[in-house]
């Protein structure tokens, strides 16, 4: 287990998974799964690695989900993370086998991060304005324009789970510059 150990800390020192992806109305890049995936197959190969990835399919209380597990392995020990993500069959503008794959994507970017210890949340070196620009308190509206595309992003969800998500990312990410009234305002486009 020692030589696996040592291999697996040379890979999550080395691993640079760039975020390749673009998300226009958040205005932010991510790395998804096979951003991942693409830096990390050289790195395997030479620490002698091999890494596999399996999905199972559970339900719990009639919530279905993807249950995505990475195996790494040096032929002889082996070392496994998982990780888990919704599944809502019903979302509009997805046959039931995109459902499936869009669920499994994300978990198996989860199990990708859990093993090899990435951490998606923002760098805040990146968003920090080194008070270049004067801070917004949380009873501050928000200019019309940017509600608006909120509004727009909410309304654009194919389906209540679509609808909740993009109401979500909105309100991570604009949650303290809008006011109480806007985000009600939002709240009543998701349902």
């Amino acid at each position: 287990m020692e030589k696996l150990n040592n291999a697996l800390i040379e890979v999550q020192s080395e691993l640079k998974a760039p975020k390749g992806q673009y998300n226009s109305f958040g205005k932010y890049s991510y790395r998804s799964a096979e951003d991942i995936l693409e830096s990390v197959k050289p790195i395997l190969a030479k620490n002698g690695l091999s890494m596999t990835i399996s999905d199972m399919i559970h339900e719990v209380c009639g919530i279905p989900f993807v249950e995505s597990m990475v195996n790494v392995t040096d032929g002889i020990d082996s070392f496994s993370v998982t990780a888990q993500a919704g599944i809502d069959p019903n979302r509009k503008g997805m046959d039931i086998a995109q459902c499936f794959g869009a669920s499994s994507s994300y978990a198996r970017k989860y199990a990708l991060n859990g093993m090899f210890l990435i951490d998606d949340t923002k760098d805040p070196d990146a968003t920090n304005t080194h008070d270049s620009k004067p801070k917004r308190t949380a009873s501050a509206p928000k200019t019309t324009d940017t509600f608006q595309k909120a509004l727009d992003y909410i309304k654009a969800g194919k389906s209540k789970s679509a609808k909740e998500t993009a109401y979500k990312q909105v309100i991570t990410k604009y949650g303290s510059e809008f006011s109480d009234k806007q985000k009600s305002a939002l709240s009543k486009f998701v349902g």
